[in-house]
């Protein structure tokens, strides 16, 4: 199992951010991602909401980073670490908005981009933004097609029931071959969309033994396939406080079927994290998971 980390101050979630990342800016986040880079961690994480509503905020938050600007900035700032929305809303972008901007990003870093996507629940922030709510679903499966003929090409073309184009250019595009797709949600028409359209799928909200339940009834399709199962442990990390709890929590996403895991971290301040990151590697590393080598 391979372990990226669900990146501090760009989302505060309040059952589970520090109170230091309410302070925090873009040079703490920037070492934070430089260390992550260095250690060998799989990935960082940004996720995206434009604006939520007042009353919302206290149960999701209202802190979400832009993931584009944000991820531009790292880009700059490492230099193998991936980069993956966790989760971008299918339905407030038009693919080609998505293939022009992240194909952009995915050229300056390298290939590092990995596309999380959702279908999204919030159906305030939809009327807000004028993006149709009622056949989300519909239209996010179209949008996912429409990527997938997309993202890697200059002139791509798709004829689907929402999304129809050909005779453009889109240039610069992604670089690798294949970006790839992390589907997010909580349902399993959220994983029966992942498997149809996307590399791997990152649930969220679901306990561990609901994760077991719905992945055993799709064992057979992801052995036979590169599908990435990407899990979060049931608690906040703390390796240096708590070591054992740490290691636990980490085997048992590892039980549960993930091949990633994205942890949140418990920590004072920038530097604290850090620290924290050099410790879970160790931890890591010797309960068998895997990292990139240490860069000297």
């Amino acid at each position: 199992m391979r372990l990226g980390i669900s990146t501090p101050v760009v989302t505060v979630y309040p059952p589970t951010a520090s109170e230091w990342e309410h302070s925090a800016g873009i040079e703490d986040i920037a070492r934070i991602a430089a260390a992550t880079d260095e250690l060998g961690f799989h990935h960082l994480t940004c996720s995206e909401h434009v604006a939520v509503p007042a009353e919302t905020a206290a149960a999701r938050g209202g802190t979400y980073w832009d993931p584009l600007a944000t991820f531009g900035y790292l880009a700059a700032r490492t230099t193998r670490i991936r980069l993956a929305t966790q989760v971008l809303v299918l339905g407030y972008h038009h693919p080609l908005e998505i293939a022009k901007r992240y194909g952009t990003l995915d050229t300056v870093s390298g290939g590092r981009v990995i596309l999380g996507l959702g279908v999204g629940s919030l159906k305030e922030e939809f009327e807000l933004l004028g993006a149709p709510f009622d056949d989300r679903g519909a239209r996010a499966d179209d949008a996912l097609a429409a990527l997938g003929a997309s993202l890697s090409v200059a002139e791509p073309e798709y004829r689907g029931r929402f999304h129809d184009y050909s005779d453009v250019i889109v240039r610069p595009h992604a670089v690798q071959d294949r970006v790839p797709l992390w589907i997010g949600g909580r349902t399993r028409r959220s994983l029966r969309r992942a498997l149809d359209h996307g590399d791997g799928w990152v649930p969220f909200g679901l306990t561990l033994p609901e994760l077991e339940s719905m992945l055993a009834g799709v064992a057979e399709a992801i052995s036979s396939s590169s599908f990435d199962v990407v899990l979060s442990p049931d608690r906040v990390l703390d390796p240096l406080g708590d070591p054992t709890a740490t290691v636990r929590a980490l085997d048992a996403v590892a039980r549960a079927g993930a091949t990633i895991t994205g942890v949140s971290i418990t920590a004072r301040d920038a530097s604290h994290y850090c620290d924290q990151l050099a410790e879970l590697r160790d931890l890591a590393v010797a309960d068998g998971h895997e990292f990139a080598p240490v860069e000297r």
